[in-house]
């Protein structure tokens, strides 16, 4: 699953009004976070992703992720489990930038797909031991 939010940065959108964006997803693993910031965004817009009040993506604790016509993309093995799927992004800029959107694709796919096996069953087939 693949899913993508939109955000249209707005002069309201500053360091004491952040908009908070809400990430609805389902239960899996997050194998894929792209975060788009348009031409215009002048590095000027921040964006911080998090799982309630525990920052997530950028890792660094209080750190942004700014761009301008750029994709930020990495690779990623979260676990959402069942009940704690919502994230949200706080999205903000310097009160002058305005038109422009900033966003977020997010990739997901049921823990099964990624580890077809558990750890048991590997380690049975390795050894032949059960």
């Amino acid at each position: 699953m693949f899913y993508a939010f939109t955000h249209p940065v707005v002069i309201g959108n500053v360091v004491t009004d952040k908009a908070r964006v809400g990430l609805d997803l389902t239960a899996g693993v997050i194998h894929q976070v792209d975060v788009l910031f348009q031409d215009g965004c002048n590095h000027l817009v921040e964006v911080q992703i998090f799982q309630a009040n525990f920052q997530l993506w950028p890792s660094n604790r209080g750190a942004t992720m700014k761009g301008n016509a750029t994709v930020i993309s990495f690779r990623e093995f979260y676990a959402l489990e069942p009940g704690a799927t919502d994230l949200h992004a706080l999205i903000w800029a310097d009160g002058v930038i305005t038109g422009v959107d900033v966003i977020i694709q997010i990739g997901l796919l049921p823990k099964r797909v990624l580890q077809p096996l558990s750890f048991e069953e590997l380690l049975t087939a390795a050894t032949g031991i059960k």
